[in-house]
């Protein structure tokens, strides 16, 4: 078994490297985002909760999202691992993540953060919110607020995962399949 956590600002490639991750190694991808956006389709008590907080371009609170990815994890007993795209996005939260993967006998083997210029990521983003149509990424500061919320609460995260001797740093820019093959690197060492 084999647990990741992808890192990245939003359009960092988290989602697009997470669904070649999970063919290869044959995981469970749960991202925070198709989480929520499940959970407010389908109108549920805590999907109503995140679309307030994604419409004003906020982060979702921790108990909200904590709540949502242990209803994912459990409802896959027999994964032979998990990618983790979107969260922890707080100490707290890989606190939060580490207790659950505790409870299920398992634990984090890397953490991983695709690197990326912001303006570049804002052009990606920017384009994603005219095909997606979705609200936060259709508005340059809103997105700038995302990245500042990102720099803020991850930082400590990044610490807290060298300090287990777990965080890796991977380029974010080039060709799909060469950011692929520098995770696979990443992934072969551990």
């Amino acid at each position: 078994m084999i647990n990741l956590v992808l890192f990245g600002k939003p359009g960092a490639g988290k989602g697009t490297q997470a669904n070649f991750l999970k063919e290869k190694y044959n995981l469970k991808h749960i991202s925070t985002g198709d989480v929520f956006r499940y959970n407010i389709k389908n109108g549920t008590e805590l999907g109503t909760l995140a679309k307030s907080y994604i419409d004003k371009g906020d982060l979702v609170p921790d108990e909200v999202t904590i709540n949502m990815l242990k209803e994912e994890v459990e409802k896959n007993p027999e994964a032979s691992g998990f990618i983790f795209d979107g969260f922890p996005r707080t100490k707290a939260q890989a606190i939060a993540l580490d207790h659950l993967m505790e409870e299920k006998d398992m634990k984090i083997h890397a953490t991983i953060a695709l690197e990326a210029d912001d303006e570049i990521l804002i052009g990606r983003l920017l384009e994603r919110g005219k095909v997606s149509g979705r609200s936060d990424d259709q508005d340059e500061d809103k997105i700038r607020n995302r990245f500042e919320e990102y720099n803020e609460k991850t930082a400590p995260l990044m610490e807290y995962y060298k300090d287990q001797g777990k965080f890796h740093s991977v380029n974010g820019i080039g060709s799909i399949e060469e950011i692929t093959e520098r995770l696979s690197k990443v992934i072969a060492a551990l």
